[in-house]
């Protein structure tokens, strides 16, 4: 599998893994020719746009019922998004039989828990930072120090009021998750961490490249 490509097609933006090095470009910029040449590529995508991908060597993921001990908590395994699956996966590998928790912050918010059987217990979905702020569109935003207080100016309340959403949701999730999963490891992933790191209250490692981790590992185990 060392020459394959893996690629991560999001909504923002399109990443790939080829001989260990990690590669990523805007996907609404993105097209297969920016790709190396390999007589084999491993896709996962949330984004409608496959480009002209499938008329070519790629073998597109999909979430399935099992990895190794990891059972999908999905009736339909296939409906559970693929990106959550491979995020997943790559935890389940780090964490070495403990129960994990991985919160991805991209484009969308999601957040899973797995127990230390590797039984799936389900997963949180909700919209990212940008969505939620594209809701109302004539609104400014400033930056922010502290989520503490009020704002003293429409874009101020707004600001902390939009960020607040996220953060409390994660910080009150993962509160939650803990009680249940008291030894669980917490991994985050996406590129809406380097916004919102700073106001986390539970320890964590980051891994920004968690899917296409795990994408190389269910290329490896389905192969």
């Amino acid at each position: 599998m060392h020459n394959s490509i893996f690629l991560d097609i999001g909504n923002t933006n399109t990443k790939w893994k080829y001989k260990d090095e990690y590669f990523s470009f805007p996907t609404k910029n993105f097209n297969s020719k920016k790709l190396p040449k390999s007589s084999q590529i491993w896709v996962s995508s949330v984004s409608k746009k496959t480009y002209d991908l499938r008329k070519s060597c790629a073998n597109f993921a999909h979430s399935q019922e099992k990895y190794k001990s990891l059972t999908n908590a999905y009736s339909d395994p296939k409906s559970l998004g693929s990106d959550r699956w491979l995020a997943m996966i790559a935890s389940y590998e780090i964490s070495e039989n403990n129960s994990f928790i991985v919160v991805d912050i991209g484009t969308a918010v999601t957040i899973d828990a797995v127990d230390r059987t590797g039984k799936h217990l389900g997963g949180l979905i909700f919209p990212g930072l940008e969505k939620i702020r594209e809701s109302f569109d004539f609104f400014p935003v400033t930056s922010i120090r502290d989520l503490n207080g009020l704002g003293q100016s429409t874009k101020e309340g707004w600001t902390i009021g939009t960020f607040s959403i996220i953060i409390n949701t994660i910080n009150l999730k993962i509160k939650e998750l803990k009680i249940e999963l008291p030894d669980a490891s917490i991994f985050l992933t996406g590129g809406g961490y380097h916004i919102i790191y700073k106001f986390l209250e539970f320890d964590y490692a980051y891994h920004e490249n968690l899917v296409l981790d795990g994408l190389e590992l269910y290329a490896n185990y389905v192969g």
